[in-house]
């Protein structure tokens, strides 16, 4: 591949899983420290070795809020790039039924707290977001946006 260099051979991106949780007009969002701040966003995180999207989705949600979760369905696949840096994040957004809360759950680190927020609040907050995913996400899932669950296939 003329023109490559070794570093561009190697790049990939951060593959990320995000869970959109709706109940009574409200959102499920963290409030989590970042190196900008305190941040809201999805619950949301990285895949573990050897995880599928659908089941990375519901871990990340149990740990980052106390909330059980099932994925219902993929909102979308989201790309961006953090403008000041070299991380391009591949982000699954999955609708997500709300199961159950386990009230007290210890939080993983980082996580100051869960909210419920409605989407006028999401958008009063935009510059307290963690990336423009978190209110994209949003209004997709708003606009009807829904792709099965099937259109993922997971091998072990």
């Amino acid at each position: 591949m003329a023109g490559m260099n070794s570093q561009n051979h190697r790049w990939k991106p951060s593959v990320t899983v995000a869970a959109l949780v709706e109940q009574d007009g409200r959102f499920l969002v963290v409030e989590e420290e970042t190196s900008a701040g305190l941040r809201f966003n999805q619950p949301a995180g990285h895949m573990d070795a050897g995880e599928s999207l659908i089941a990375a989705c519901a871990r990340e949600a149990l740990e980052e809020t106390g909330c059980f979760v099932t994925p219902r369905s993929l909102v979308g696949v989201y790309q961006w790039t953090v403008p000041a840096g070299d991380t391009t994040y591949l982000r699954f957004a999955f609708d997500c039924q709300l199961d159950r809360i386990e009230a007290g759950r210890q939080l993983d680190d980082g996580i100051v707290a869960a909210h419920w927020l409605t989407l006028d609040d999401l958008r009063a907050t935009q510059e307290r977001h963690r990336s423009p995913l978190v209110l994209q996400c949003v209004e997709d899932w708003i606009a009807g946006r829904r792709l099965p669950l099937d259109s993922i296939r997971h091998y072990d």
